[in-house]
């Protein structure tokens, strides 16, 4: 919301939140806010929109609610905790002709901005294979992360969610034929539907050809903050988006023709709330819904398969 407010896109206009303290700091960044008591009182003022940030599992009702108000809603990830939920959402908008908005922010970066028009152009030719990487040193410092009712998930729906949406967002939205997983937490398999994986890898076959080996994790070993990457190799050349010194906000974008190298984008990139911004201006031009915000069902629908179908592998038979 601070992004907003500080591009002047638009006003901020309430504040809601159920914690006097998290009400206090907010107002700090958007002064001027009238404070709201309760959601409803929050739903009935006169406002074009919302913003949410709440736990997970209150990201659906919340929304359609809104929706249904007819206000426009910018929500952060994940939109909802499964395919089902973020379903339910986007028909509400749909329902309600009303624009919806999802914090995907790593799409709004200059570096996968520019990959991605690459490989809309064919610069890389048949891309047949992606590797996608997000380990973080530390995990969630709110405890409803860590409960899978309320959060959905770990690590997967925490920093997975960025890395499917930026596979399917920059490879046009193939449809995904096949899901293998392994989830981990403190390094055993997770074995208990009452915990969050902190430590997952997945595989999953595009029917375009490709495959997409993804990995993310929370407090890891990772020698530095964060290890974020995005590389996707094609039959004519490749391409890699990746953190800065375990930066979480400066990336570099690189282009690969055999031993040769180009940068497509460097730091400076003050892309934080781009995705926020984007949507607030887009509702200054049109308050209707946008078909291209059902491509998040999609991205909903892998991460049920990764919990769905998480493998404790098969074992390999001794020889005779």
């Amino acid at each position: 919301m601070e992004r907003i407010v500080e591009s002047g896109v638009a006003d901020a206009a309430y504040i809601c939140d159920s914690s006097a303290e998290c009400v206090e700091e907010a107002s700090k960044v958007v002064s001027g806010a009238r404070i709201a008591s309760t959601y409803d009182e929050l739903l009935d003022a006169e406002i074009d929109g919302v913003v949410i940030a709440t736990p997970s599992a209150l990201h659906a009702e919340q929304s359609i609610r809104a929706l249904e108000r007819g206000l426009a809603v910018f929500c952060q990830k994940p939109l909802g905790r499964t395919e089902a939920e973020v379903k339910s959402i986007v028909r509400a908008a749909e329902n309600a002709d009303r624009l919806l908005g999802v914090d995907l922010s790593y799409r709004f970066t200059e570096g996968m901005q520019q990959i991605r028009e690459v490989v809309s152009g064919g610069g890389i030719g048949h891309i047949f294979a992606c590797d996608l990487v997000f380990h973080n040193a530390y995990g969630p410092d709110k405890a409803w992360f860590y409960d899978p009712k309320l959060s959905g998930g770990g690590c997967v729906m925490d920093l997975g969610v960025h890395l499917v949406d930026l596979a399917l967002w920059t490879l046009g939205s193939p449809k995904v034929e096949q899901v293998t997983s392994r989830l981990f937490a403190a390094g055993k398999m997770l074995s208990s539907p009452e915990q969050v994986e902190d430590y997952a890898t997945a595989t999953f076959d595009l029917s375009c050809n490709t495959v997409v080996n993804l990995a993310c994790s929370w407090k890891i070993q990772a020698g530095c903050d964060t290890v974020i990457s995005a590389s996707f190799y094609g039959t004519e050349g490749g391409l890699n988006f990746r953190n800065v010194n375990g930066s979480f906000y400066d990336f570099v974008a690189e282009e690969f023709h055999g031993t040769s190298r180009k940068i497509l984008a460097t730091p400076p990139d003050a892309w934080g709330g781009r995705a926020a911004v984007t949507w607030a201006r887009q509702l200054g031009r049109n308050k209707a819904f946008d078909p291209e915000i059902a491509r998040v069902i999609q991205v909903a629908k892998v991460l049920d398969a990764i919990y769905s179908n998480a493998s404790r592998g098969a074992s390999i038979p001794e020889a005779a």
